[in-house]
């Protein structure tokens, strides 16, 4: 009989079973994940619940003491080693994640597994050097000093779009700040958080301050959320999980940090650099538009939108997706047969709309499966659902405006705020704009740059809170002032 407690993905042993006090620990029932590549089936993975809840709930929070009380400068050397410990195996992460999520292997290779070493280091870093305010408060003669105490438990849930640089993302800041972590990974790409649990045995991470817990969100998640135990709850995904996830939380009043979905616009006024706002543009189908940051709602000032449609039909026929393995493709496939299902209702229900189909709007003929074609829409009905929901996939649509206030009014005209981008060059109209969308980051002239040392996050539905920085250790941390008498010490 096969070991279902390990699993080869390209040539690489990963093991499936959870990670709990530095322990592999096995469940009754195993769930089965799938290649979006090719439907095939990757490994049966262990599918914890309760139990296995509470029971690495209950490994962190006895670690929890001894991790806080190691200090920034305790902890520093330990997370600077889990960080090498991922560049090393760098590799091999970069290969099981595109086998598992169909993300691209050149992608994962140079960037994101870089970036997930990197906000493990960062963090620790930040944490070392993090001076908190002190200040005097007169006429009362007494001296303020900000404390930033270690929270407790935290728990971690990741989607599967980027599943181990979105899960260090938070990691990092809660490890640096003192906490220890429970995290459940996405049951669609579950397979890079078993290696970070590698990884951190490898690096001497002490039992119990990093568990893994996988299985269905409606089991194991559910569990973890509305665990008395928990102090923190990190959660990136869909804004109709979070409503969930807060209520459960709400019962035992535990601090929620959220970010979740996008519809984000992408403007182009007309003295904009023109083929830096088109390059970006087809940007937006990176891969293949499960990004929640895309900005998928192309806005273009009335006097290029001609152009710019001409520029999107004659370039998009040129954009190479498909085997994500395969150099120099552009974006690969959907993650899961449901999430194609899911895009294919948004396109069809914008063609029933009333909305014009330009190019796209379905898989594509030659590669099947779920490689979906570049899709755009133009002439779409104002109250469209295209136009207000995340459709998560490889679908743009495109507007005209005529004015800034139009501009700002169309990019305001939806529940979601979590990214705007900008073309123009006008360095006033730039910052007037920015400063009237509703968005957690606005890019002007560029797109995608993310310096851990600022804020992120979103505003309405897209999320609660910004983490990043300083405002990471405001939500990870217990924030205390302690208030001293001046000159009653001896």
């Amino acid at each position: 009989m096969a070991d279902s407690s390990q699993a080869i993905v390209a040539g690489i042993a990963v093991k499936t079973d959870h990670f709990i006090n530095n322990q592999r620990v096995g469940s009754a029932r195993r769930f089965i994940d799938i290649s979006p590549i090719d439907q095939t089936v990757l490994a049966h993975v262990a599918a914890g619940g309760e139990a296995e809840v509470d029971q690495a709930v209950a490994a962190a929070k006895a670690a929890f003491a001894g991790w806080a009380a190691l200090g920034p400068h305790g902890r520093g050397p330990i997370l600077r080693r889990l960080a090498d410990a991922i560049e090393r195996r760098n590799d091999d992460l970069a290969l099981v994640e595109t086998h598992d999520n169909g993300s691209l292997l050149e992608a994962m290779r140079l960037r994101v597994m870089r970036r997930a070493a990197y906000n493990i280091r960062f963090f620790a870093d930040y944490a070392e050097n993090l001076r908190p305010a002190e200040w005097d408060t007169q006429p009362a003669n007494a001296h303020n000093r900000v404390c930033y105490d270690p929270a407790g438990v935290t728990a971690v849930i990741t989607p599967w779009n980027a599943p181990l640089m979105l899960a260090t993302w938070r990691i990092g800041p809660a490890l640096a700040a003192g906490n220890t972590v429970v995290l459940k990974p996405p049951e669609w790409a579950p397979l890079t958080a078993s290696l970070l649990a590698d990884c951190a045995l490898e690096a001497g991470v002490p039992p119990g301050v990093i568990n893994v817990v996988q299985g269905i969100g409606e089991e194991a998640g559910a569990a973890l959320v509305a665990h008395p135990d928990v102090e923190r709850i990190a959660f990136t995904g869909s804004p109709e999980t979070a409503r969930l996830i807060g209520a459960a939380a709400a019962k035992n009043l535990t601090p929620v940090s959220f970010e979740l979905g996008g519809k984000s616009p992408f403007i182009v006024f007309d003295d904009a650099d023109f083929e830096l706002a088109l390059k970006t543009a087809l940007g937006q189908y990176d891969n293949a538009g499960q990004v929640c940051l895309a900005g998928t709602r192309l806005l273009v000032q009335h006097g290029i939108y001609d152009r710019f449609l001409e520029g999107m039909i004659e370039r998009a026929p040129h954009i190479k997706y498909g085997d994500p393995r395969v150099a120099g493709n552009e974006f690969g496939p959907l993650i899961h047969p449901d999430h194609l299902a899911r895009v294919q209702r948004f396109v069809d229900g914008a063609v029933r709309d009333g909305a014009r189909l330009v190019y796209g709007g379905k898989v594509n003929p030659q590669l099947g499966g779920l490689y979906f074609e570049p899709t755009l829409f133009i002439d779409v009905p104002p109250r469209a659902e295209i136009l207000r929901k995340e459709v998560f996939g490889p679908v743009l649509t495109l507007q005209a405006f005529h004015d800034e206030d139009e501009a700002i009014a169309m990019a305001n005209d939806t529940e979601y705020g979590l990214a705007a981008v900008i073309f123009t060059r006008d360095e006033a109209r730039a910052n007037r704009v920015a400063n009237a969308v509703v968005a957690g980051t606005a890019w002007v002239n560029c797109f995608f740059v993310r310096d851990l040392a600022a804020p992120f996050g979103g505003a309405r539905h897209s999320g609660i809170g910004r983490e990043g920085g300083l405002w990471s250790f405001d939500f990870y941390c217990d924030v205390k002032n302690v208030c001293y008498r001046i000159g009653t010490f001896a």
